[in-house]
């Protein structure tokens, strides 16, 4: 029979052989998932809440893009874990965020996408944003348009172009989501696509894309035929 003081010494030594397997580059996506774990529940085993949290996620980037609400649900998951793994992908927003303020920011395709997908990927209702740039489409702002309900969000193209020209922008994106899984652009979102071009057309400002964040894709409205191919 393992007593208390040999249990703990059992779980200190496996939490330090997890972190020199770290620092060797070693660990796998779930063994990572543990390892933070343990900082974020320093005083509890978490090997089966780390295997469970996986098996449920899938991977590391939808367990840390899950809302707030969906991880409270799991057993063991406190407020306190939750806002940790939400702190986690903030972060790594704000580093993408970095490489799109410094280069144009369909330089890097991929980071773009993660970009897209990390801010939106997981939500459980639809966000609207527009990406403001300058003529070398660099970001000038992210801006949160709207926020609306499970299937819909509202787009006021009037604003859009006010802000562009108050932003001095040359270029914008579109980026919204659809919490439905694999549900690439609507009929009403290929029409306010056209509606917010022509008004930018008229001011010398393009419209480069619209994205769809659905399901972990991201769809392009210009590789979908959507939106000529211009820029």
């Amino acid at each position: 029979m393992i007593n208390q003081s040999d249990d703990i010494s059992l779980r200190q030594g496996h939490r330090a052989r997890l972190r020199q397997k770290f620092l060797a580059g070693q660990l796998s996506e779930e063994e990572l998932l543990e390892l933070l774990l343990t900082y974020a529940i320093p005083r509890r085993d978490v090997y089966t809440l780390s295997r469970q949290l996986y098996k449920k996620y899938g991977n590391l980037y939808q367990l840390f893009s899950a809302p707030m609400e969906s991880l409270l649900q799991n057993k063991g998951i406190k407020e306190s874990t939750a806002i940790f793994f939400k702190i986690i992908h903030k972060l790594m927003a704000l580093e993408y965020r970095c490489v799109l303020d410094s280069e144009p920011i369909f330089h890097n395709y991929a980071k773009f996408e993660n970009y897209c997908k990390l801010i939106l990927g997981g939500k459980p209702i639809e966000e609207f944003h527009v990406l403001y740039m300058d003529a070398q489409f660099k970001l000038i702002q992210d801006h949160l348009h709207s926020t609306g309900t499970t299937d819909w969000a509202a787009v006021y193209v009037r604003e859009i172009v006010k802000r562009a020209l108050n932003l001095n922008a040359s270029n914008i994106a579109l980026i919204h989501n659809h919490p439905t899984p694999n549900t690439t652009f609507s009929s009403q979102d290929i029409k306010i696509t056209m509606e917010i071009e022509s008004a930018l057309e008229k001011l010398g400002i393009g419209l480069y894309d619209h994205f769809v964040v659905s399901g972990g894709i991201v769809y392009s409205a210009r590789n979908s035929h959507i939106l000529n191919k211009r820029n």
